[in-house]
C-alpha cells in the first residue's frame, strides 16, 4: 500500500514538472500569438457587427419603400368619385415611408433623393407624373407604366425610391467613418385597375 502511494505521488510530481517545463518553454510564444490574433479577431467581430447594422437598415428602408408604394397605390376613399392627383399619391407614399422609418427607429429627415431618377413611361390609363414629386427627398412617381416581365405591355403603378446614409466605424481600416448611401426602390401596381 505504501509503495503504491509513493509511485502515485512520484507520477503526479513527474506530471507537474513536465507541465511546468512546457509552460516555461511556450509562454512567450502564446503571448505573441495572442497579441497577433486578438486584434484581427476583434476587427472581424466589429466588421460583422457593422455590416449587420447596414444590412438591417437596408432591410428597414426597403420595407419602408414597399409600404410607401403600396400606400400610394391604394385609394384611401373607395366611394369618392374624383380621381386622385399625383400629389395625393405622393403624400400617401411619403407618409407611409416616414411612418415605417420611425417605427424602425430611423430618422426620416436623413432621407436623400436618389442620385438618378428611375425611368418609367407615363401611364396611359390614368394621368400621372413620371418625374419625382417635388417637396420631398422621397422620389414618388405615379401613376407610371410598370413593365410586366415577358410582355410588351405594362400596368399602371407607383414607384418609390430614396437613399439613406450609413456610417461605418471600423478603426484602422479604410472603412473607418466611411459614409455610404443605401439606395432602395419599390414599385406596386395600382389597385384601381
Amino acid at each position: 500500500m505504501a509503495l503504491h502511494k509513493m509511485t502515485t505521488l512520484y507520477r503526479v510530481d513527474q506530471v507537474r514538472r513536465t507541465l511546468r517545463r512546457l509552460a516555461r518553454e511556450t509562454r512567450a510564444a502564446e503571448i505573441a500569438e495572442a497579441a497577433a490574433v486578438l486584434p484581427l479577431m476583434f476587427m472581424m467581430l466589429l466588421g460583422i457587427f457593422w455590416f449587420g447594422q447596414a444590412f438591417s437598415i437596408y432591410g428597414a428602408i426597403t420595407r419602408a419603400a414597399q409600404d410607401g408604394a403600396r400606400a400610394g397605390a391604394a385609394p384611401t376613399c373607395s366611394t369618392c368619385g374624383a380621381p386622385y392627383t399625383p400629389a395625393q399619391y405622393a403624400a400617401n407614399a411619403v407618409a407611409a415611408v416616414n411612418s415605417d422609418l420611425l417605427a424602425s427607429k430611423l430618422d426620416p429627415t436623413k432621407i436623400q433623393a436618389p442620385s438618378s431618377t428611375p425611368t418609367f413611361n407615363a401611364c396611359t390609363v390614368v394621368t400621372g407624373s413620371n418625374t419625382c414629386a417635388s417637396g420631398s427627398n422621397i422620389c414618388v412617381q405615379g401613376p407610371v407604366q410598370l413593365p410586366i416581365a415577358g410582355s410588351g405591355t405594362g400596368v399602371c403603378g407607383i414607384s418609390v425610391s430614396f437613399r439613406y446614409p450609413f456610417q461605418f466605424w471600423l478603426p484602422f481600416t479604410s472603412l473607418n467613418k466611411q459614409r455610404i448611401l443605401l439606395t432602395t426602390s419599390a414599385s406596386v401596381r395600382m389597385e384601381s385597375q
